[in-house]
């Protein structure tokens, strides 16, 4: 009888590892989301913009519809209109007649499927990367090239920074946002690394000067997205609301922020 059970027991658990188990997912209706990042880096005209629209989709879709067919336009505060046309069916909307100001107030205007968003933002200027500091012994092993690059804060000014190091090593950039609390006038440092970094590997770092909007924005979603987040105590991930607004129906908001930046970069070749 012990025999019978025990070879009982070895065929239920193999049945049971063969069985498919469906999850029913509810499907949301799919909202608008607006990748608009104008930025205006330094040395250049900054007349040449872009701004990305697609519709949100399932989280087993493999493919991301992009929202065609929207009208898409920026006013500034001196009422200059700068029109934004469809590349295609891309959903990618393009303009080479932007004019960047700084500390100029930009209102971005989409029209989609009958509906109107809107969001507001300002040109934020940035300090320059003055230098790139490379550690060979660093990261949790000791074994890893970190990368610092270091800017100076402007005095009595609250300053608020969205760094960007994008290489080959890693398919999504790594990103994280600073502010000045702590380091008003200071000479401080972002830092990044990255475990198969070699050298003669090309890494493109990148700062973007924010509004303090945009950052708490971007703090939350990084908290949300770390590595340390997610734990099994950890409040769960909430929808992070942008500054872009449906004043056409307001619950159906739309995901994505309209940000405004001067930039800053620097082509670092790892030593």
């Amino acid at each position: 009888m012990k025999i019978y059970i025990f070879y009982l027991l070895i065929a239920l658990s193999f049945h049971s590892c063969e069985d498919v188990i469906d999850v029913e997912l509810n499907d949301a209706q799919p909202r608008l989301t607006i990748d608009a990042s104008i930025n205006w880096f330094k040395g250049t005209v900054g007349n040449e913009q872009s701004i990305k629209l697609t519709q949100s989709t399932s989280y087993f879709s493999e493919t991301i519809p992009p929202a065609t067919g929207a009208v898409v336009f920026i006013t500034d505060s001196e009422n200059n209109v700068f029109n934004f046309t469809e590349s295609g069916n891309t959903g990618i909307y393009e303009t080479s007649a932007f004019i960047p100001v700084m500390d100029r107030t930009y209102i971005l205007t989409v029209v989609y499927n009958g509906e109107t968003y809107i969001a507001h933002e300002t040109m934020t200027a940035v300090s320059e990367i003055e230098e790139i500091e490379q550690l060979d012994d660093g990261g949790f092993t000791g074994e890893e090239i970190e990368l610092k690059a270091y800017y100076t804060d402007p005095a009595n000014i609250e300053n608020y920074y969205f760094f960007e190091f994008i290489s080959d090593i890693a398919a999504i950039p790594s990103l994280d946002v600073y502010n000045d609390e702590f380091t008003d006038g200071n000479t401080v440092f972002a830092y990044y690394s990255e475990e198969d970094l070699e050298s003669n590997d090309i890494v493109y770092i990148r700062n973007y000067g924010v509004s303090e909007r945009f950052y708490e924005f971007m703090f939350i979603l990084l908290q949300q997205n770390g590595e340390e987040g997610g734990g099994p105590f950890e409040t769960q991930p909430a929808t992070v609301r942008g500054n872009c607004i449906n004043t056409t129906n307001q619950e159906n908001y739309p995901f994505g922020y309209f940000r405004v930046s001067e930039a800053d970069q620097v082509i670092y070749t790892v030593q």
